[in-house]
């Protein structure tokens, strides 16, 4: 088959759309972008809906002349690979280590929770009320193929959260988080300025908090530094345990 060479194509005006949305998408599909981003999908599993590529790359897909696919592309230096794929969402959130979220907007830093999740073993990423969509463009680039692993579910209470409910509240008057964690647990994050709702963080079994010296910390970086945290140790625990 010849390869795409109009910009006004209906497939690519499609893909341009999903590529560029802001918000969720009624649609339930995404994009994603690059040539890692399509190797991690291949790896876990995922079969992508329409896969295009810059012609004459040999990465498969529906080929499209350079200059129109770069056309489509949202990177700076342009791409040689786009797939699109069908959201994921479990229908509850997963234990034994699950992180929350709570009016996180910024999609990077979604993104990025992901990332940092499948980085230190959380079973699943929780997005409650406020929080970007972890499948739109810049959530799924910053994630760096880690949307492709890690479950992602909704929630929109503390009651729907597995195991012991831990809330990150830089200005209150508690201690740290000392792992590992003796059992299931759940990290609850919120927004850099706002943080927490008070009535949330009241919901929750303990309250602790990052001593930092500054006013606060980059949500993103929190969950990091709460999930190394919360994990720190755990394969000795773990051997411990097994040898016991």
């Amino acid at each position: 088959m010849p390869p795409i060479t109009s910009i006004h194509n209906e497939r690519l005006k499609e893909l341009r759309r999903l590529a560029r949305k802001r918000g969720r998408d009624d649609s339930g599909r995404f994009v994603a972008e690059g040539e890692d981003l399509l190797a991690a999908a291949d790896a876990a599993g995922w079969r992508a809906l329409e896969r295009f590529s810059a012609a004459g790359s040999g990465l498969g897909g529906a080929e499209v002349e350079p200059d129109v696919l770069a056309h489509v592309s949202q990177l700076g230096s342009g791409t040689r690979a786009l797939a699109v794929y069908e959201q994921r969402w479990v229908p509850q959130p997963l234990g034994p280590l699950a992180v929350y979220l709570h009016g996180i907007a910024d999609p990077g830093n979604v993104g990025t929770v992901l990332r940092s999740a499948l980085a230190f073993g959380a079973a699943s990423v929780v997005l409650g009320p406020g929080c970007a969509d972890p499948y739109g463009p810049k959530a799924v680039r910053a994630s760096m193929g880690a949307v492709f692993q890690v479950p992602v579910a909704r929630a929109t209470s503390v009651a729907e959260l597995p195991g012991e409910t831990i809330a990150l509240d830089a200005h209150a008057d508690a201690g740290g988080l000392t792992g590992p964690l003796a059992g299931p647990a759940t990290l609850l994050i919120g927004a850099e300025r706002s943080g927490l709702p008070p009535e949330l963080v009241a919901e929750c079994d303990r309250t602790v908090r990052i001593a930092i010296r500054s006013e606060s910390l980059n949500a993103a970086m929190a969950a990091t530094i709460a999930l190394y945290e919360a994990t720190r140790g755990a394969d000795a625990l773990d051997h411990r345990m097994n040898a016991a």
